[in-house]
């Protein structure tokens, strides 16, 4: 299913505006860019903003990082996933995660309840959705009768990547999916878990690096430590893995100071060696060093996260000389 090993990616996320990343994309059309993975948080809505991107490229894969499994039904994400894929011409990755209890719950007002066997329904009704065969599914969470998909997918395959964190969802992602998708994950545990679940089976494995890219070292590097505290104050389910994985002093000096201030600054609690692991900071000369630390853990997908700083359209102008030439 993937073409080479030195495959790069680009995810365009929630700090840009739409009609950046719409000119963001139309940029990357002219690049070697294996796919433009577009997050969905609380923002832009996925399926609508994967189909404006598919008409401003011809090449790139598309890739949604993530639809959570939680804020539409099965058969819902099907219609999405068949649309987008029809609009670009079959070139759609459908990324699925659980997102987290406090999202679920909180934004959309749903229960966090059975995240593995949601996740392994979902993926078995929308695969059946996408053959064209009628649905009548019965499984522990979902019974759905006579369904059948009123428009004709350009493909009855279209991949899908499962988001993983925690072991058991890593172990499901090998078991139904077409690839997986990482994100902040240490790379010396990273490479282990690669090696370890490939020999099972292969997969397409994918991770998404949190990436600034500045003339000055340091002014990339405080963008990523602030984007780093981010995720760990917000994210429990990073948060606690992260913990678990080498860095549990720093997470737990790093939510504290949240508690105590918010994000004023506890990004500077952040150290060298979580930087270190974790993302890609510094000049365009360090990034390319750095990917290849992480092509090394023997991921297949690098996905490069486009943090801008400053003017965003200067810093994605640097950010793709430097990891896709001119």
């Amino acid at each position: 299913m993937y073409r080479n090993f030195m495959r790069i990616a680009c995810s365009l996320g929630s700090l840009l505006s739409i009609n950046q990343v719409l000119e963001c994309s139309e940029i990357l059309s002219k690049t070697n860019t294996d796919t433009i993975w577009i997050p969905e948080t609380w923002g832009m809505e996925n399926f609508s903003i994967l189909s404006a991107v598919s008409s401003k490229t011809t090449n790139q894969t598309i890739g949604s990082s993530i639809i959570n499994i939680y804020s539409r039904s099965p058969v819902n994400i099907a219609m999405g996933a068949a649309t987008v894929d029809i609009l670009s011409n079959g070139r759609l990755i459908l990324g699925l995660g659980t997102s987290s209890l406090p999202i679920v719950e909180t934004f959309h007002g749903y229960k966090f309840e059975k995240p593995l066997t949601r996740m392994k329904e979902y993926v078995e009704i929308i695969r059946l959705a996408l053959s064209g065969k009628q649905i009548n599914y019965a499984g522990e969470i979902f019974n759905l009768k006579n369904f059948t998909l009123l428009i004709k997918p350009k493909r009855k395959l279209i991949p899908i990547y499962l988001a993983a964190v925690n072991q058991k969802m890593v172990d499901l992602s090998w078991s139904i999916g077409d690839g997986v998708i990482f994100y902040l994950r240490p790379i010396n545990e990273m490479k282990e878990t690669i090696k370890k679940m490939q020999t099972k089976k292969t997969i397409d494995v994918s991770c998404q690096i949190i990436t600034c890219v500045a003339e000055d070292s340091e002014m990339a590097i405080e963008r990523a430590k602030k984007t780093l505290a981010f995720y760990i104050s917000v994210g429990n389910v990073y948060r606690e893995f992260l913990a678990k994985n080498g860095f549990r002093n720093e997470t737990i000096n790093i939510f504290e100071e949240f508690k105590k201030s918010g994000f004023k600054s506890n990004h500077e609690l952040v150290t060298n060696t979580m930087l270190q692991s974790l993302v890609i900071a510094g000049t365009s000369e360090e990034c390319k060093k750095q990917l290849g630390d992480f092509r090394d853990t023997g991921m297949n997908l690098p996905i490069i996260q486009f943090n801008p700083v400053g003017d965003t359209l200067e810093s994605f102008k640097l950010f793709k000389k430097t990891f896709l030439g001119k």
